[in-house]
């Protein structure tokens, strides 16, 4: 089993920056992708970012060149959101899954207003 606990969720102005963590209960970089999704009132949960074990990344075309994922080496990590727009409000959901195994984060909801 892999707890995962978000923080870093609250209210920004468009243009504006904010950081969201993620800690997993143990070590699950080695054979985990771990990521974030997002799901937006009356919408289906999408990709925002995720990174394999060996650091690959994939990435929604709406977030490219605004949203960055990184980690450290054990259990750890983030999203650096960069110029957020009203579009981007939502629950954001962090997330680490391998070929048997999908564990979710508890959620924590953006909202960008003007």
């Amino acid at each position: 089993q892999v707890q995962l606990v978000e923080s870093g969720g609250g209210l920004v102005q468009p243009g504006g920056s904010l950081k969201l963590s993620c800690a997993a209960s143990r070590i699950i970089f080695n054979n985990y992708f771990v990521g974030w999704y997002r799901q937006a009132p009356g919408k289906e949960r999408e990709m925002v970012e995720i990174i394999g074990p060996g650091a690959t990344l994939r990435y929604a075309d709406s977030v490219k060149g605004r949203f960055t994922i990184s980690r450290d080496t054990t259990k750890n990590f983030w999203l650096q959101m960069n110029n957020l727009q009203p579009d981007d409000t939502a629950v954001y959901y962090c997330n680490a899954r391998n070929g048997t195994q999908n564990y979710w984060g508890q959620g924590t909801q953006i909202t960008v207003f003007s």
